[in-house]
Protein backbone atom coordinates (compact mmCIF):
# COMPACT_ATOMS: atom_id res chain seq x y z
CA UNK A 1 0.00 0.00 0.00
CA UNK A 2 1.39 3.41 -0.97
CA UNK A 3 0.06 4.86 2.28
CA UNK A 4 2.57 2.78 4.26
CA UNK A 5 5.40 4.86 2.78
CA UNK A 6 4.25 7.76 4.96
CA UNK A 7 4.96 5.71 8.07
CA UNK A 8 8.71 5.85 7.37
CA UNK A 9 9.28 9.58 8.04
CA UNK A 10 6.54 9.71 10.68
CA UNK A 11 7.94 6.81 12.74
CA UNK A 12 11.46 8.24 12.49
CA UNK A 13 10.18 11.68 13.50
CA UNK A 14 8.24 10.21 16.43
CA UNK A 15 11.42 8.54 17.67
CA UNK A 16 13.40 11.77 17.33
CA UNK A 17 10.80 13.70 19.32
CA UNK A 18 10.72 11.02 22.04
CA UNK A 19 14.49 11.28 22.39
CA UNK A 20 14.54 15.07 22.31
CA UNK A 21 11.54 16.23 24.32
CA UNK A 22 9.85 13.08 25.62
CA UNK A 23 6.54 14.04 24.02
CA UNK A 24 6.23 12.61 20.52
CA UNK A 25 4.71 9.16 20.70
CA UNK A 26 1.24 10.72 20.76
CA UNK A 27 1.57 11.35 17.03
CA UNK A 28 2.11 7.68 16.11
CA UNK A 29 -1.42 6.43 16.79
CA UNK A 30 -3.17 8.75 14.30
CA UNK A 31 -0.54 7.74 11.72
CA UNK A 32 -1.17 4.03 12.29
CA UNK A 33 -4.91 4.45 11.80
CA UNK A 34 -4.46 6.65 8.72
CA UNK A 35 -1.62 4.86 6.90
CA UNK A 36 -1.45 1.29 8.27
CA UNK A 37 -5.19 0.60 8.25
CA UNK A 38 -5.33 -0.31 11.95
CA UNK A 39 -8.44 0.33 14.01
CA UNK A 40 -8.07 2.60 17.03
CA UNK A 41 -7.74 -0.24 19.57
CA UNK A 42 -5.12 -2.07 17.50
CA UNK A 43 -3.24 1.17 16.74
CA UNK A 44 -3.04 2.08 20.44
CA UNK A 45 -1.85 -1.40 21.43
CA UNK A 46 0.71 -1.56 18.61
CA UNK A 47 2.09 1.90 19.34
CA UNK A 48 2.44 1.11 23.04
CA UNK A 49 4.37 -2.08 22.23
CA UNK A 50 6.94 -0.13 20.19
CA UNK A 51 7.53 2.35 23.02
CA UNK A 52 9.16 -0.34 25.17
CA UNK A 53 12.03 -0.42 22.68
CA UNK A 54 12.33 3.35 22.25
CA UNK A 55 12.41 3.50 26.04
CA UNK A 56 15.30 1.05 26.24
CA UNK A 57 17.23 3.00 23.60
CA UNK A 58 16.55 6.35 25.26
CA UNK A 59 17.42 5.04 28.72
CA UNK A 60 20.80 3.78 27.56
CA UNK A 61 21.64 7.07 25.83
CA UNK A 62 20.49 9.30 28.70
CA UNK A 63 22.22 7.12 31.30
CA UNK A 64 25.50 7.37 29.41
CA UNK A 65 25.23 11.15 29.68
CA UNK A 66 24.28 11.06 33.35
CA UNK A 67 20.86 12.60 32.67
CA UNK A 68 18.75 10.10 34.64
CA UNK A 69 18.16 10.91 38.31
CA UNK A 70 17.14 7.54 39.71
CA UNK A 71 15.98 9.13 42.97
CA UNK A 72 13.04 10.69 41.12
CA UNK A 73 12.75 8.09 38.35
CA UNK A 74 12.26 4.99 40.53
CA UNK A 75 9.04 6.03 42.32
CA UNK A 76 7.50 7.24 39.06
CA UNK A 77 8.17 3.86 37.46
CA UNK A 78 6.81 1.96 40.45
CA UNK A 79 3.57 3.92 40.19
CA UNK A 80 3.30 3.17 36.47
CA UNK A 81 3.63 -0.63 36.67
CA UNK A 82 0.18 -1.61 37.91
CA UNK A 83 -1.78 1.27 36.45
CA UNK A 84 -0.55 0.76 32.87
CA UNK A 85 -2.01 -2.75 32.97
CA UNK A 86 -5.30 -1.40 34.36
CA UNK A 87 -5.35 1.23 31.61
CA UNK A 88 -4.98 -1.45 28.94
CA UNK A 89 -7.90 -3.32 30.48
CA UNK A 90 -10.02 -0.17 30.41
CA UNK A 91 -9.02 0.35 26.77
CA UNK A 92 -10.64 -2.98 25.86
CA UNK A 93 -13.90 -1.87 27.50
CA UNK A 94 -14.06 1.63 25.99
CA UNK A 95 -15.86 2.55 22.78
CA UNK A 96 -13.62 3.64 19.85
CA UNK A 97 -15.16 7.13 19.64
CA UNK A 98 -14.55 7.75 23.33
CA UNK A 99 -10.95 6.54 22.99
CA UNK A 100 -10.30 8.95 20.12
CA UNK A 101 -11.70 11.87 22.13
CA UNK A 102 -9.59 10.89 25.18
CA UNK A 103 -6.51 10.56 22.97
CA UNK A 104 -7.17 13.94 21.34
CA UNK A 105 -7.61 15.52 24.76
CA UNK A 106 -4.23 14.21 25.94
CA UNK A 107 -2.56 15.38 22.72
CA UNK A 108 -4.01 18.89 23.08
CA UNK A 109 -3.09 18.97 26.79
CA UNK A 110 0.52 18.12 25.92
CA UNK A 111 0.59 20.82 23.25
CA UNK A 112 -0.96 23.55 25.40
CA UNK A 113 1.36 22.69 28.27
CA UNK A 114 4.41 22.95 26.03
CA UNK A 115 3.34 26.37 24.76
CA UNK A 116 2.56 27.71 28.24
CA UNK A 117 4.88 30.42 29.49
CA UNK A 118 4.47 29.28 33.10
CA UNK A 119 7.19 26.74 33.76
CA UNK A 120 5.91 25.36 37.05
CA UNK A 121 7.37 25.73 40.55
CA UNK A 122 10.82 27.20 41.17
CA UNK A 123 11.90 24.07 43.00
CA UNK A 124 10.45 20.55 43.17
CA UNK A 125 7.26 20.18 45.19
CA UNK A 126 7.79 18.90 48.76
CA UNK A 127 11.47 19.86 48.53
CA UNK A 128 13.17 18.56 51.67
CA UNK A 129 10.25 16.26 52.50
CA UNK A 130 11.46 12.97 51.06
CA UNK A 131 8.50 10.69 51.73
CA UNK A 132 5.93 13.22 50.55
CA UNK A 133 7.89 13.86 47.36
CA UNK A 134 8.28 10.14 46.68
CA UNK A 135 4.51 9.73 47.11
CA UNK A 136 3.89 12.58 44.65
CA UNK A 137 6.22 11.00 42.09
CA UNK A 138 4.49 7.64 42.50
CA UNK A 139 1.15 9.37 41.90
CA UNK A 140 2.53 11.00 38.74
CA UNK A 141 3.69 7.56 37.60
CA UNK A 142 0.26 6.08 38.31
CA UNK A 143 -1.52 8.74 36.26
CA UNK A 144 1.02 8.45 33.44
CA UNK A 145 0.88 4.66 33.44
CA UNK A 146 -2.91 4.52 33.39
CA UNK A 147 -3.09 7.09 30.58
CA UNK A 148 -0.44 5.15 28.68
CA UNK A 149 -2.29 1.84 28.93
CA UNK A 150 -5.65 3.45 28.15
CA UNK A 151 -4.60 5.38 25.06
CA UNK A 152 -1.26 3.87 23.97
CA UNK A 153 0.43 7.28 23.93
CA UNK A 154 3.36 6.25 26.12
CA UNK A 155 4.11 7.51 29.62
CA UNK A 156 6.14 10.62 28.65
CA UNK A 157 3.11 12.41 27.18
CA UNK A 158 1.82 12.82 30.73
CA UNK A 159 4.88 12.32 32.95
CA UNK A 160 7.03 15.08 31.41
CA UNK A 161 4.37 17.84 31.66
CA UNK A 162 3.37 16.78 35.19
CA UNK A 163 6.94 16.51 36.50
CA UNK A 164 7.95 19.90 35.12
CA UNK A 165 4.68 21.38 36.37
CA UNK A 166 5.61 20.25 39.89
CA UNK A 167 9.03 21.87 39.64
CA UNK A 168 11.30 19.02 38.56
CA UNK A 169 14.01 20.10 36.06
CA UNK A 170 13.22 19.50 32.38
CA UNK A 171 16.23 17.35 31.41
CA UNK A 172 15.92 14.88 34.34
CA UNK A 173 12.16 14.74 33.68
CA UNK A 174 12.81 13.78 30.05
CA UNK A 175 15.45 11.30 31.24
CA UNK A 176 12.95 9.72 33.64
CA UNK A 177 10.40 9.54 30.82
CA UNK A 178 12.70 7.26 28.86
CA UNK A 179 12.62 4.70 31.69
CA UNK A 180 8.88 5.16 32.23
CA UNK A 181 8.34 4.13 28.60
CA UNK A 182 9.81 0.71 29.33
CA UNK A 183 7.71 0.15 32.44
CA UNK A 184 4.43 1.56 31.12
CA UNK A 185 4.75 -0.03 27.68
CA UNK A 186 5.75 -3.41 29.11
CA UNK A 187 2.91 -3.49 31.65
CA UNK A 188 0.38 -2.04 29.21
CA UNK A 189 1.38 -4.52 26.49
CA UNK A 190 0.81 -7.43 28.87
CA UNK A 191 -2.69 -6.08 29.33
CA UNK A 192 -3.15 -5.63 25.59
CA UNK A 193 -1.98 -9.18 24.87
CA UNK A 194 -4.66 -10.39 27.27
CA UNK A 195 -7.46 -7.99 26.37
CA UNK A 196 -6.52 -6.49 22.98
CA UNK A 197 -4.53 -6.94 19.76
CA UNK A 198 -0.97 -6.00 18.76
CA UNK A 199 0.00 -5.95 15.07
CA UNK A 200 3.55 -7.26 15.33
CA UNK A 201 4.29 -6.90 11.60
CA UNK A 202 3.64 -3.17 11.62
CA UNK A 203 5.28 -2.86 15.05
CA UNK A 204 8.54 -4.40 13.83
CA UNK A 205 8.99 -1.86 11.02
CA UNK A 206 7.89 1.11 13.11
CA UNK A 207 10.14 0.12 16.04
CA UNK A 208 13.30 0.07 13.93
CA UNK A 209 12.53 3.53 12.54
CA UNK A 210 11.68 4.92 15.97
CA UNK A 211 14.91 3.61 17.50
CA UNK A 212 16.91 5.35 14.77
CA UNK A 213 15.00 8.54 15.54
CA UNK A 214 15.66 8.26 19.30
CA UNK A 215 19.41 8.23 18.64
CA UNK A 216 19.08 11.50 16.75
CA UNK A 217 16.69 13.10 19.23
CA UNK A 218 18.80 12.24 22.29
CA UNK A 219 21.81 13.87 20.66
CA UNK A 220 19.78 16.99 19.89
CA UNK A 221 18.50 17.49 23.45
CA UNK A 222 22.03 17.24 24.86
CA UNK A 223 23.56 19.54 22.26
CA UNK A 224 21.18 22.43 21.54
CA UNK A 225 18.50 24.63 23.06
CA UNK A 226 15.30 22.72 22.45
CA UNK A 227 12.86 25.61 22.97
CA UNK A 228 12.10 26.01 19.25
CA UNK A 229 11.68 22.25 18.88
CA UNK A 230 9.30 22.17 21.86
CA UNK A 231 7.17 24.94 20.33
CA UNK A 232 6.99 23.09 17.01
CA UNK A 233 5.88 19.92 18.79
CA UNK A 234 3.29 21.91 20.76
CA UNK A 235 1.67 23.42 17.68
CA UNK A 236 1.71 20.06 15.92
CA UNK A 237 0.08 18.34 18.92
CA UNK A 238 -2.70 20.92 19.14
CA UNK A 239 -3.39 20.69 15.40
CA UNK A 240 -3.49 16.87 15.46
CA UNK A 241 -5.75 16.84 18.52
CA UNK A 242 -8.22 19.28 16.98
CA UNK A 243 -8.21 17.30 13.73
CA UNK A 244 -8.99 14.05 15.58
CA UNK A 245 -11.90 15.60 17.46
CA UNK A 246 -13.28 17.19 14.31
CA UNK A 247 -13.07 13.89 12.43
CA UNK A 248 -14.72 11.78 15.13
CA UNK A 249 -17.53 14.35 15.44
CA UNK A 250 -18.12 14.19 11.69
CA UNK A 251 -17.00 17.77 11.02
CA UNK A 252 -14.43 16.58 8.43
Amino acid sequence: MPELVWLVPIAFGVGALIGAVGIGGILLIPALTAFAGLNIHEAMATALFTFAFTGITGTVMFQRRGSIDWHITTPVCLGAVLFAFLGAWMNSLTQPKALVIILAGIIIFAGVYTLATWRGLRQPAFHGRGKAQQALLAAIGSVSGFGSGLTGVGGPALSVPLMVLFGFPALPSIGASQVIQIIAAGSGTLGNLKFGTVNFTVAAVVTLLEIAGVFVGARIVHAVNTESLRKFVAVLCIAVGIFLIARVLGLL
